[in-house]
């Protein structure tokens, strides 16, 4: 299996987020690409390609122009406002507050923008993803191309972002642009199956009212979750997207039992949809040892994820999305992967 990596990555580092009342260092941290990067090359998974540079049409059909357009020049606006350091929202619109004009200000830009304290703006922050836009977007030239998987290391991660909002981490949502390149390549239809530990709320807000995208996901409860306000399970899709989306919604303390039954309830969805290729959000933060999870999963059941996706008999492509337990990311998020390499 190929995996597309760029170490534009790591501009996205030494930034802050708003959690638990303080402003705290990042979870999602460069660390996490480069142990993930370091087990692909120990275990011979494959070759490591660079990303294609890639315009911004794709994501224009998945993000509104004005919010492309805001994450080019946060940063920037921000020194220019007179703020040094890590650039975060404070406020935000509610129901019942103006929210069809944006401001001018970048403070009020930066909630109107934004669902959460956790997507913050530091230099190197725009370079990074749209880096992570690029190799989404190559490695689904790999999949469009006739290879049977690839992996999409990537940071920061893609899928709390929504069309016109960031948030947990996610600014460009590397699997929805990268699901929407599969469907221009011809691909008739797409599912995107998210097994992070978090609902990915973005992907489910661009693609619920579409019929050509399946979106399936196995997540923590969002009654007792971050990011509370999306992913139950009555939550069905509308319009052309009616039944095109299932969230499989699952208790803290969920072991591999548990969890892998919500798997399969998710695996016989995406078949009964009948895709032709499978996006996976791939998130590692069910991890029992992970710092932002309350899931149980051991290191020896991501091998096993990876084996049941591959019997779904699908061209496959994986995106980086969570996992904050640094030391044992590259062995379970590779873990994933060679699960799915094994022989059937």
């Amino acid at each position: 299996m190929k995996t597309v990596f760029s170490p534009h990555h790591a501009g996205h580092g030494d930034h802050a987020e708003l959690v638990a009342g303080a402003i705290l260092p990042a979870y999602e941290r460069p660390e996490r690409a480069g142990m993930i990067r370091a087990r692909v090359e120990e275990v011979g998974l494959g070759a490591i390609l660079p990303p294609e540079e890639h315009g911004l049409e794709t994501a224009r059909k998945i993000h509104a122009d004005d919010y492309l357009d805001f994450l080019q020049t946060a940063h920037d606006r921000w020194l220019a406002r007179g703020n040094s350091g890590v650039a975060l929202p404070f406020v935000w619109p509610r129901p019942g507050l103006r929210a069809d004009t944006p401001p001018e200000d970048i403070e009020g830009l930066l909630g109107h923008y934004s669902f959460d304290g956790g997507a913050p703006f530091v230099a190197g922050t725009w370079a990074a993803v749209k880096a992570a836009h690029d190799v989404a977007l190559t490695a689904a030239g790999l999949v469009a191309g006739g290879e049977r998987a690839a992996f999409a290391l990537g940071r920061p991660p893609g899928h709390h972002a929504g069309r016109g909002f960031a948030g947990g981490y996610c600014y460009i949502n590397n699997a929805a642009v990268a699901a929407q390149a599969l469907r221009d390549h011809g691909v008739r239809r797409v599912a995107i199956l998210d097994i992070d530990y978090h609902h990915g709320n973005g992907t489910q807000e661009i693609f619920y009212g579409r019929g050509d995208v399946f979106v399936a996901s196995i997540h923590a409860d969002p009654r007792m979750e971050f990011p509370y306000f999306l992913g139950h399970a009555d939550e069905r899709g509308e319009a052309d997207g009616a039944e095109t989306t299932l969230n499989v919604p699952l208790p803290h303390e969920t072991d591999w039992s548990a969890w892998s039954s919500g798997l399969e309830e998710a695996c016989r969805a995406v078949a009964a949809f009948a895709p032709d290729s499978l996006v996976v959000s791939l998130g590692t933060d069910t991890y029992r040892g992970d710092p932002l999870g309350r899931f149980r999963l051991e290191t020896t059941d991501f091998p096993r994820i990876g084996a049941r996706l591959a019997r779904m008999g699908l061209a496959t492509l994986f995106v980086m999305e969570g996992g904050y337990a640094v030391e044992e990311i590259g062995v379970n998020a590779v873990g994933v992967l060679t699960g799915f390499e094994q022989p059937r």
